[in-house]
């Protein structure tokens, strides 16, 4: 009985961990794209989003994580998490950032997508650099256009 018990502890543990839901980092110039499957090399473009079941799928910039929503049941993502124009390589809840889509910031795809932290950061660069900004439900209705 003492033995059954070891087991079904051991079970609740495996089931536990292994619905671990949480970022993974980016392995940059070696993780590939799920989506147009090129190695992912911009440390300011990729982004991420984990299931209910903590299952990674990365991706190489913003449009492809959309791209790929096509094919993907979406009530299944937990986290949409993207990097950041002025942090490289750093993870931000992409729900909450602000985008721009300006032709004076190139993205690895060609969509001149780009995610900021905040909308003031964003609004600053704008100022800059010209363009559009989008929230995350604007640039998701933008793409269905």
């Amino acid at each position: 009985m003492k033995t059954l018990k070891h087991y079904s502890i051991l079970t609740l543990l495996l089931i536990f961990s292994s619905c671990n839901v949480s970022p993974k980092p980016i392995e940059y110039g070696s993780d590939g794209c799920h989506f147009c499957k090129m190695t992912i090399v911009d440390k300011v473009h990729a982004t991420e989003f984990i299931t209910k079941k903590g299952k990674v799928y990365k991706f190489d910039a913003t449009e492809c994580m959309i791209n790929y929503f096509d094919e993907f049941d979406t009530s299944e993502i937990e986290l949409y998490l993207t990097n950041y124009f002025s942090k490289p390589e750093a993870l931000t809840d992409a729900t909450k950032a602000t985008y721009i889509i300006s032709k004076n910031i190139p993205s690895p795809m060609g969509a001149f997508l780009t995610a900021f932290e905040n909308k003031s950061e964003a609004e600053k660069i704008q100022a800059e650099k010209g363009g559009k900004l989008y929230s995350w439900t604007e640039l998701l209705a933008h793409f269905k256009d």
